[in-house]
């Protein structure tokens, strides 16, 4: 069953910060099932309180998906997002079929 990893950027902190971790993170997808699927694009937002910004990545299971995530290539850099901004992080496991 496919997972998503979403990433919800509520407010910036510091911008330092999050081009460090902007310039690592993508390092931490290599050998691992990852599709981009959005990537802080233009947003409309219909309900709920504003943010920043969205990414969503999909992997082939939940799995993949927490083993990216913790991986030490991720975790290296993910130090530099939790410096730099606040963010709701989480998996959703994906409908198939």
């Amino acid at each position: 069953m496919s997972a998503y990893v979403v990433m919800i950027r509520e407010q910036t902190l510091d911008q330092v910060e999050m081009d460090t971790y902007a310039s690592q993170a993508p390092l931490a997808r290599e050998g691992h099932p990852v599709t981009p699927l959005v990537r802080y694009g233009a947003l409309s937002i219909l309900e709920g309180p504003a943010f920043e910004g969205c990414l969503i990545h999909r992997f082939p299971t939940v799995e993949a998906a927490e083993t990216w995530y913790h991986s030490p290539q991720y975790q290296h850099a993910v130090k530099h997002r939790h410096k730099g901004a606040q963010y709701r992080v989480f998996i959703v496991e994906g409908v198939d079929g």
